[in-house]
């Protein structure tokens, strides 16, 4: 189970963002956002990678439109980086980054 949330857009497709525990050392978590068609594909998406006691309970942290703005550019509609406070100007990781490094989540 993770805390996160999610943001309907007006074409209808959803942003979901979640913080999990990081497989990194020295990190104390990850915020992953996916872009989908709805709730249940972007979880699926994450589950199809390997990481599977993924829920959505609630909507107590939702993407912020800034976070809603790196995911829909990037061509994967998938990205993470380091919670609660990113090291300064760090940018959105694709998802391939974060598996690589983590034996933890493979």
């Amino acid at each position: 189970m993770a805390a996160g949330g999610f943001s309907r857009l007006p074409n209808g497709t959803v942003v979901v963002a979640l913080n999990l525990p990081s497989p990194l050392a020295g990190a104390d978590g990850v915020r992953v956002l996916v872009h989908a068609h709805n709730r249940a594909r972007a979880l699926t998406r994450l589950r199809n990678l390997g990481l599977r006691a993924i829920y959505l309970r609630g909507n107590t942290a939702p993407p912020t439109p800034d976070e809603i703005t790196a995911v829909l550019h990037h061509p994967d509609g998938l990205i993470w980086r380091t919670t609660p406070d990113p090291t300064p100007n760090e940018l959105w990781h694709p998802i391939r980054a974060l598996l690589r490094q983590s034996p933890a989540w493979s």
